[in-house]
């Protein structure tokens, strides 16, 4: 019985000896803002508006495919539903009922359970005396067992709504989603011919 008091008594002892001598050398926070400098701290990273309208649409494409994934996988009558689907609707500048149909239908015929998406491209279309925003990109469909049902490509028509009181802060609308950019008319008429 004392060997194991004693052996305890040295375990202790050697633990606070250990504990005391393990002192740390931290910079203080002086210290670290007399030796740091802005660019080696926070890298500032510029954008030009192209690149930041193409992250801004990447980004709102793919939360808005997020959210659908999310509503189709629940029951779609519950109170969290009814948030998630008033939230997709915010994403639209004027949703009708007709706003998630083509989408609806085509992450349920596949059975979706997640999407990525790839490769998206900004551009402007100019119909008649209007320049309208487009976003090409492909979306990659995976099931439940995170197996890829394939690649697809799509569209999304977007606005960009200037806030009121400010001439530099913009909100973002889809206007349509995965439906076909609209098809330029061709300037022969029907019927005539030389």
């Amino acid at each position: 019985m004392k060997r194991i008091n004693n052996f305890l008594i040295l375990t202790v002892l050697f633990l606070a000896f250990v504990s005391c001598n393990n002192k740390k050398t931290e910079i203080s926070d002086l210290d670290k803002l007399r030796n740091s400098n802005n660019t080696k701290t926070y890298p500032a990273v510029q954008m030009d508006s192209a690149q930041a309208i193409n992250y801004i649409t990447k980004q709102k494409v793919q939360e808005l495919l997020d959210l659908s994934t999310l509503y189709l996988s629940g029951n779609r009558n519950t109170e969290i539903d009814t948030v998630i689907y008033s939230q997709m609707q915010s994403y639209f500048h004027k949703p009708d009922s007709l706003t998630f149909k083509n989408l609806f239908h085509e992450l349920d015929s596949l059975k979706v359970k997640t999407v990525k998406v790839n490769n998206l491209e900004v551009y402007k279309d100019i119909q008649s005396k209007d320049t309208l925003d487009f976003a090409k990109f492909s979306v990659e469909y995976f099931d439940n067992k995170n197996k890829t049902l394939g690649t697809f490509e799509k569209n999304a028509q977007y606005i960009l709504v200037s806030t009121p009181n400010t001439k530099k802060e913009f909100k973002f609308f889809f206007l349509n989603f995965y439906s076909s950019p609209l098809l330029k008319k061709d300037s022969t008429s029907v019927g005539v011919t030389r």
